[in-house]
């Protein structure tokens, strides 16, 4: 459940081990440590036989090379020197970490001719190697022969001429890693592990860390009148939890920076029941909340300057005879009213009351929420591109920027009075859901209800955050979207 790979920076390394790791950039001759590497220019050699480029990401293996100690060299592509961004050196070490196969001490040679490699990307290689070595086999029990098996530690040494800076900046990227892998762990556990009290668990557990955790019972969220979450978890014979983290890492005085979760452990749809088809993948609706808690986890394992409070809605949506039905009327926290239509629209109820919550008690600079909201995210962007709706232009363009640096991608989709329609009820404030048309539009105008003037961004990760697609940096089914690409916002725009 978590990478196995012990990662330093280092000047020099000798070629001894079993396996050396060379970087070429497009049109260079030479891979990096190949003087040292590759007396007898075996790897030029089978460059040529190969017709190797060194396009981006492309690899290149050499087994058992004659004339170096090394049991398998791998030359790695870079492509064109001048298109190389800060992801693409995440990327790097990513592919690199996928040839690392069975070695258990492996060279690096990052510093690649034509190329001069900052602190910083080292350490997002670094970080790249580090995403690439998860894996989630706790609940394989099939033995494979002990020479099959990956070895438990592998040893990474990375040559770089700066490598005392990346070294500096390898605890934090060892915190980011920490944050995206345990919210993958927290979206690829099985929904009979991982309740609604057990989350709320993983996030206490960071009291660890330094952070501040309180959990709200049910007791205390019927208390707060959270009508909406607690009718989607009254089908439920598990009890709901709302986890509140607060980092304290900036000056008392400063107004702290609030992350919402949508935390739904399981969603068979409620009374409105989702097709059967596909139905296990819904262990994963609680994407938003996963990079919540991860984010949480990166921010007080990097130490960083800034106040930050991370809020967790957890609930499962169960068709049993108290759930809640089409046609209810709920109250919110806020006190508007909301009649149920479909029970599977159940995410922005829970989130409804948190945001409110969120916003009442901490007054923050502004809201985020991040949400597997809505199947029609999928269908207009498909798994690139997670939906990025907000009230506030500022804080949109810099979540824009930050997905484009880290890889995690957002897309501008239009909130507008006009949609405030589709939700309005006959009965009630609003309905819950406004139909098939412009469905994640209306499910972001629905939040919006709940915010005020505070400046706020809904993040619909349905298509990101679980069943996502293979990269260099992840192969599991849950991505932990989100962690990284938060922040980085925080980093570039909110700590002191």
């Amino acid at each position: 459940m978590s990478s196995n790979y012990e990662i330093h920076f280092a000047a020099s390394a000798p070629l001894d081990g079993s396996l050396a790791v060379m970087l070429q950039a497009a049109g260079e001759s030479k891979p990096a440590g190949s003087q040292d590497a590759d007396p007898q220019g075996i790897c030029d050699r089978a460059a040529g036989i190969a017709r190797f480029k060194a396009k981006s990401m492309g690899t290149l293996e050499v087994i058992a090379p004659q004339g170096s100690k090394a049991d398998r060299l791998l030359v790695l592509g870079l492509g064109k020197p001048d298109d190389l961004t800060d992801y693409d050196w995440m990327r790097a070490g990513g592919a690199a970490a996928a040839g690392f196969k069975s070695a258990t001490d492996v060279v690096v040679f990052l510093d690649a001719p034509g190329i001069e490699v900052e602190a910083a990307r080292a350490a997002d290689f670094a970080l790249g190697v580090m995403l690439r070595g998860y894996s989630f086999d706790t609940y394989k029990t099939k033995k494979k022969d002990d020479e099959e098996k990956p070895p438990k530690k592998v040893s990474v040494t990375i040559v770089t001429s700066a490598h005392a800076q990346a070294e500096a900046l390898l605890a934090e990227a060892q915190a980011v890693a920490g944050g995206v892998l345990l919210a993958r762990d927290l979206v690829n556990l099985p929904p009979n592990v991982l309740g609604p009290v057990e989350f709320a668990d993983k996030a206490k557990a960071l009291e660890a860390l330094g952070v501040e955790v309180e959990i709200l019972d049910e007791q205390a969220m019927q208390e707060l009148k959270m009508g909406a979450l607690l009718g989607v978890a009254q089908g439920s014979a598990r009890p709901p939890r709302l986890a509140v983290m607060q980092w304290k890492g900036g000056k008392p005085e400063d107004t702290p920076i609030a992350f919402v979760g949508k935390g739904v452990v399981f969603d068979s749809g409620g009374i409105s029941l989702k097709p059967g088809g596909g139905m296990e993948d819904m262990k994963g609706d609680m994407g938003g909340a996963a990079a919540v808690t991860g984010l949480m986890h990166v921010l007080a394992g990097r130490k960083a300057r800034v106040n930050a409070i991370g809020i967790i809605g957890l609930v499962e949506n169960m068709p049993d005879g108290n759930a809640q039905r089409p046609g209810d009327i709920v109250t919110s926290m806020s006190g508007q009213t909301i009649e149920i239509i479909n029970t599977d629209a159940e995410g922005r109820l829970v989130l409804g009351d948190a945001l409110w919550y969120c916003n009442d008690r901490f007054k923050p600079r502004f809201m985020i929420n991040l949400a597997t909201l809505t199947g029609a995210v999928l269908v207009a962007l498909g798994n690139q591109h997670a939906g990025l709706f907000c009230n506030d232009d500022e804080l949109a363009g810099r979540l824009s920027a930050a997905g484009e640096a880290t890889g995690e991608k957002l897309w501008r989709l239009p909130l507008a009075k006009e949609y405030d329609k589709m939700i309005d009820s006959k009965f009630a404030d609003m309905k819950n859901t406004g139909g098939r048309h412009a469905g994640a539009i209306t499910a972001a105008q629905f939040l919006k209800r709940f915010v005020g003037e505070t400046p706020w961004a809904h993040l619909d990760v349905a298509g990101t955050a679980m069943n996502s697609p293979s990269t260099e940096i992840s192969q599991s089914w849950a991505s932990g979207y989100g962690v990284r690409l938060l922040d980085r916002l925080v980093r570039d725009h909110y700590e002191a």
